[in-house]
Parts: structure tokens; sequence; C-alpha cells
């Protein structure tokens, strides 16, 4: 899976080809398709994992909506927005609610005092607004072309530790020990006797095995005989009423096959928001705090996460810049607008995408595919919800490694480089947080700039960033100090 774009070997062949450059760009039509698979089967998680976070009650007591709703917003949001960054942009990302920014919006904003739902998610559609016109005025891209292109590199790499962390800990392999102790471990109580875990390992090596051999196709054949092997080893092992947490570990993560495979979705969410509800109940300086917040995460996640994605595709230009960034930045901030507009939190850009870009996809065409699935997934929720974490982490951990291997690109000899962006390395894994590694990095490279004299050559730009971060990381006391 080489992260470079082969030369075409042929003209455009069809209307969908010359559309979306795919001969130009080194793929064909069943790539893209492939690719696009991929991605929705490594992000899937998201239509059962944002019921859950979005699940709690808000300060009034009020839950947000049943979880079947969530669900099917959650896909309807996610497959829109995807279907048109891959036919606008022609990039291969697809976009979903934001796990960090909905854990926010679920218990540091929903809960203060007085707030309801539809409060909370008027703070995301304001935070949407604000970030779009930062796109069409040119700023948005602006600070993205003032990061030095070893940063960009450095968040790549971060990122790629990251979600190789994130597929650690989704299939069950590293893990929060019980009790006193170190604060993760291997398995459970140090060893991999669980069926989930020994599941994750056995598609994990097969994965890799395919991937070494270039079996095309390796990670989707990997997610779905995975998914078969856990349904299997449910089915043999899954005795009585066991809990999730009980001694022997024998419990698997699929749950039961569905008798029912269709659903009505129900999308009643959408709509289910007041734009300036919070600022009557929290005054304006605590709800500018909060839309300052969600905007930074907002604004740089998704510039490491197209960076990334356009590294391992191989279609960054020779400023590490991806094609029609503007493009990619302005559906990214709409997906912020939708995703509050509709109730279901903000939708932002997938570092999950890589898995698709790591099985071949290179055009907007497997966005669009990953797209169409998660529109079907509005009926068919219970199917997608038979897809174990130990199915698709795996995909995580190897598409990690390769986005990893840009490391090489680093000058690790110059200490004023090296340092900022190791911390930007080891920030977002060990904080479980894409922006704190961006933000400690750009903090750390500033500073060591003017430390070494250089302080005239970092960009205006970087200088005003670094100051915002600075904020962002002690928006608590401000908050504080507001309150």
């Amino acid at each position: 899976m080489s992260s470079s774009t082969a030369a075409p070997t042929a003209p455009p062949t069809n209307p969908l080809d010359r559309f979306f450059h795919i001969t130009e760009r080194g793929s064909t039509i069943g790539t893209e398709i492939r690719g696009g698979l991929v991605t929705f089967f490594t992000m899937a998680y998201i239509i059962v994992l944002n019921p859950i976070i979005l699940g709690g009650k808000d300060a009034t007591g009020q839950a947000l909506a049943a979880p079947a709703t969530i669900a099917a917003t959650t896909s309807l949001v996610a497959g829109v927005m995807t279907i048109l960054m891959g036919v606008w942009a022609n990039f291969p990302l697809a976009l979903a609610t934001g796990l960090g920014i909905n854990a926010v919006v679920a218990f540091s904003i929903a809960v203060l005092p007085g707030m309801t739902w539809q409060d909370a998610m008027g703070i995301v559609v304001l935070e949407g607004i604000v970030i779009t016109v930062l796109v069409l005025t040119g700023f948005r891209q602006a600070v993205f072309n003032a990061v030095p292109g070893w940063l960009k590199t450095a968040i790549s790499v971060g990122i790629g530790l990251f979600i190789a962390f994130i597929g650690l800990v989704d299939s069950g392999f590293v893990r929060v020990p019980v009790g006193a102790g170190t604060p993760v471990e291997l398995g459970q109580f140090g060893s991999l006797s669980t069926w989930p875990v020994l599941v994750f390992v056995l598609g994990l090596v097969v994965m890799i095995v395919l991937l070494v051999k270039k079996v095309r196709g390796a990670i989707l054949i990997s997610i779905v005989g995975t998914t078969v092997l856990g349904i299997v080893v449910e089915a043999i092992t899954h005795v009585g009423a066991a809990s999730a947490d009980n001694a022997g570990g024998w419990r698997s993560t699929v749950p039961a096959f569905p008798s029912t495979l269709v659903d009505t979705p129900n999308f009643s969410l959408l709509g289910h928001f007041s734009l300036f509800g919070a600022f009557g109940k929290l005054g304006a300086i605590t709800a500018i705090v909060l839309i300052f917040s969600l905007l930074l995460s907002d604004f740089f996640d998704t510039m490491g996460t197209m960076v990334a994605i356009g590294g391992e595709a191989g279609l960054l230009d020779e400023n590490g810049n991806p094609p029609k960034t503007k493009e990619i930045l302005i559906v990214d901030s709409l997906a912020a607008v939708a995703g509050g507009a509709a109730g279901v939190s903000s939708n932002t850009a997938y570092i999950e995408s890589a898995s698709g870009v790591g099985d071949g996809a290179r055009t907007g065409l497997a966005a669009v595919v990953t797209g169409i699935a998660f529109l079907l997934s509005t009926f068919l929720a219970p199917l997608v919800a038979v897809i174990p974490s130990e199915a698709a982490a795996p995909a995580l951990v190897v598409v990690g490694f390769l986005m990893v291997t840009q490391v090489a690109d680093i000058d690790w000899k110059s200490y004023e480089i090296a340092i900022p962006a190791f911390f930007t390395m080891i920030l977002m894994p060990f904080t479980y947080s894409i922006t704190a590694g961006i933000g400690g990095g750009v903090i750390l490279y500033v500073v060591l700039q003017a430390v070494v004299g250089k302080a005239k050559k970092v960009h205006p730009l970087i200088w005003l960033i670094a100051v915002l971060f600075v904020v962002y990381f002690v928006r608590g006391p401000l908050q504080a100090l507001a309150g």
C-alpha cells in the first residue's frame, strides 16, 4: 500500500472516471468503491457510539432523543456531508459526528446550569458559522499554508500514533487496569486470554499478512472475515447472562445477530437547536469561550487530518497541501453547522478515512461510496451494529503504521524542529486529542525559535495561533473567572 500515486496508464474511459480523475490519480473505479466501503466499516462505530455519548440528560433533566433517533440522524448527516466532500472537493475524506466534540457538548456544555440540549447544539451551530466565515475569508487556509512542512509531517505521524492507540484501546488489547497500577495495561490483568482480544489479534495478523503479500482489498477482507469470526466466537462462548465485565472475560463485543435488518429511520432531531439560548443562560463571555473552544478543536483537527490523508494518498503538493484545500475546509465547516442543526453535534473529518486510502482510495468517489453507505445505514442500523470493534480496530493499527513511516522526513538533528515535532506526536495519543498535540507543538515551536534568535522567521499567523492555543489550554481558569 504505497502512499505515492502511480502514473496514469490510460486516458479516462468514462464520465465517472473523468469527473473524479480516477485514472489520473492511479486508481480504478473498483478500488475506489472498495476503499469507500473500508472507510465506512472502519468508522461505522460512530452510529452506535454517538447515541451512547449523547444519551445522557441536560441540565434540565431532559434526554436528547431515543438512541435509534440519534443513530439515524447521525448516519443521515454523515452521509450527506461525506457525499458533498466527494463530489465538490474530490477528496477521499469522510465526515461524521466528531467524538471529542460530542463529548464536550454532552459532558461540559449541556450540563451547565439552565442549559438544554437545544442550547448546546446552538453553540455548535454558531461555532460552525464562525469557522465557515474564516474559510470564506481565506483566513483558515492562510493559517494552514503558514504551518511549516515539517510540522505538517509531525501532525500526520502523531495522528498515526493516535489512531493506532485508538485501535489498541477499542479492541481491548490495551485497557485501563482495574484498581491501582499502571495507567494502562496489556489486555485484562496483563493477559490476552479474552476472546475479543484474541479475535482482534488474529484479525490484525491476517491484515498484516495480506498487506505484506500485497493482496488487494486486504483491509476490507480482514474486517469482513474478523466480523464473521467474532459472530462465530460469540455464538460459541456467550452463554448465560454474563455481564460486560465478567471475570472470565469471555464476552465478545458482537451482539446477537439482529432479528430484523431494516428499520424505518426517525429524523425528528432535525432542527433541534436554539441559536442564542446559551447567551441568555450563561452570559456572553462564557458562551463565547465555549464557541472558541469548539472552534479550535474543529479548526486544527481537520487541517491535520486532511494533510495526513493527503500524504498517505500521495496527493500533497510540494508545500504539503492537498488539492482543493479551500473546498475541503468549506465542506468541513458546513458539516459543523449541519451537525449542530440536526441535533447530533458537530460533524468533522475522520482520520479513519486513512483506512480506505490505505486500501487504495485516491478520489472523491470513495467518499461518495462511504456517504451512500451511511445513508443506507439509516435503514440498516441493526446490521451495521453487528461489526465489532475488534474487527475494525486492526485497520486503525495498520493505517497508523503506514502514517508513521513519514517520520523519516523530519530533521531530527535540528533540536528546535525535532523537539516540537516530538511533542506534537506524543501528545496526541497520550492526551487522546489531536488538538492538544498540534497546540503543544506550535507553542514549543515559537518559543524555541525565539530562544535561538529566529523569531522573525516565524510567520505572524503562527504567533497568533500560538497565543490562541495558550488561551485554549487555560480556558478552564478563564471560564472560572467569567463565572
